[in-house]
């Protein structure tokens, strides 16, 4: 059933800053608590007239119309957890991030859960089964020393089939128990190439998707390989692939010409849209590298609404929702979620924002 929240007082820190009680992070995915994917609860979030309203998920098309577009990111998820043993015989674990071209990564090492701001150039890691890491040069540093690093990986046998035997989802401290990498996958995913999942998906269905296309409401594709997110810092996001097919691209026009809503799926979609939008607002198939970093001073022109996570405290993307929801709104659905005990991270509860 859905309800409709009473207007409260509007956070009044920055857009917005709050302390996440550890009680709402998502340990377990819902599955685990006994709920469908399509039962997490939803908040959806007005920007014309700031309501809020409280449902589940399962809800979704009964809040698009006829003629909308729904954008979701077809990247599957990686195995990208691999144990290793560096050079002075110490256990750490390698997050492999991003596919660089000339066959390099970006990885990020970790101990006993903490991100490895110790290492440096030269280093080698070896892997399982045979496999190895050789640290080359930071490719990202922050005041305490260098979190991800251009790196080369050596396998003994093709990547997908290697991580499917030494591989594990990558996982961070708030997660109980170690789950399987399906937990981890979009049911739309179509390629592997994320290091983590594009989370906003993850409550999709095949029943939702054919009830949103009973409804008239199309569904496009992009795909955009995700790398590994920060717990101990905000950076902004790093440069990362994507693909905008032609179909996808003439969807998102032809919809917006025609009066409809296009909502992204996550806040992935959203770059990869606005990394391929012109300044007449109009989307164009292209792939590549995406550096777009969508603040509150860039507007979006892309998409009418987004369907996304709850992010944590000064975390980056929480720039782009505000270019899209408005600090106001964005504030009080913050406000809401906390109030209400909406749940945090990949499998946790979602935050619709709509016209």
């Amino acid at each position: 059933m859905t309800t409709v929240l009473e207007e409260g007082t509007s956070v009044s820190v920055g857009p917005p800053s709050f302390s996440l009680p550890p009680e709402l992070e998502a340990a377990t995915p819902p599955e685990a608590r006994g709920i469908t994917r399509d039962a997490v609860r939803m908040l959806v979030a007005y920007r014309s007239d700031e309501r809020l309203l409280h449902t589940t998920f399962s809800e979704l098309p009964r809040f698009l119309d006829e003629g909308d577009l729904v954008v979701i990111n077809t990247s599957g998820t990686l195995p990208a957890a691999v144990s290793g043993v560096d050079s002075e015989g110490r256990d750490l674990e390698v997050h492999l991030s991003t596919r660089l071209p000339a066959g390099l990564w970006t990885v990020e090492l970790r101990r006993s859960s903490e991100v490895d701001l110790g290492a440096s150039a030269g280093q080698v890691i070896e892997l399982p089964g045979g496999g190895r890491v050789r640290l080359l040069a930071p490719q990202a540093a922050n005041s305490d020393g260098v979190r991800l690093w251009v790196a080369t990986l050596e396998t003994p046998e093709a990547l997908n089939t290697y991580l499917a035997v030494n591989g594990r989802p990558i996982s961070y401290s708030y997660v109980r128990g170690s789950w399987p990498i399906a937990m981890y996958q979009n049911v739309y995913a179509t390629e592997a190439g994320s290091a983590e999942m594009p989370s906003a998906g993850r409550p999709f269905t095949p029943e939702i998707i054919t009830r949103l296309v009973a409804r008239g409401i199309a569904v496009a594709p992009i795909v955009l390989h995700t790398g590994v997110a920060s717990l101990e810092v905000s950076e902004p996001p790093y440069p990362e692939y994507f693909r905008v097919p032609t179909s996808s691209a003439h969807r998102v026009n032809d919809t917006r010409r025609q009066g409809g809503k296009v909502v992204a799926v996550g806040t992935t979609v959203v770059r990869a849209l606005e990394t391929v939008v012109d300044p007449h607002g109009r989307v164009h198939a292209a792939g590549g590298w995406t550096e777009t970093v969508v603040t509150r001073e860039r507007p979006v022109t892309s998409v009418d609404g987004l369907l996304t996570g709850w992010h944590e405290p000064e975390a980056s993307h929480l720039a782009m929702l505000e270019a899209i929801a408005g600090r106001s709104l964005l504030e009080k659905s913050y406000e809401a979620a906390l109030e209400e005990g909406y749940l945090w991270h990949e499998f946790g509860d979602v935050h619709l924002v709509l016209p």
